[in-house]
């Protein structure tokens, strides 16, 4: 079992910037990947960034040269650092564990954290 929780988001202007945290507990040895979703009023819930036990990045294009995702293994946790707001980065973000699980593998959310960016 793998528990997540989010935490960073807020209320800021276009332009400016937010670090979004994710804090894993449990059994983290066996996360495969951990990143980043978000979920706009109405819309599905989409990837945003990733990042595996191996250290391979992925970033939408979307946000591709305004959104990082980096980790810090000593203390299980992953941000999402994120430049030059848009209103249309406004979402729920959710963070997410791939977790190993013998021959599968098995996701895990966290509750989420509301990012709103106004213009």
């Amino acid at each position: 079992q793998v528990q997540l929780v989010e935490s960073g988001g807020g209320l800021v202007q276009a332009g400016k910037s937010l670090r979004l945290s994710c804090a894993a507990s449990g059994s983290t040895a066996g996360i495969l990947v951990i990143g980043w979703y978000r979920q706009a009023p109405g819309k599905q819930r989409d990837l945003v960034a990733s990042i595996s036990s191996g250290g391979k990045i992925h970033v939408v294009d979307s946000v591709k040269g305004r959104f990082t995702v980096s980790r810090v293994s000593a203390k299980n946790t992953v941000y999402l650092q994120m430049n030059s707001l848009k209103p249309e980065d406004t979402a729920v973000y959710h963070c997410y564990a791939d977790y190993n699980v013998t021959t599968t593998t098995r996701r895990f959310w966290g509750q989420g954290t509301q990012v709103t960016v106004s213009s």
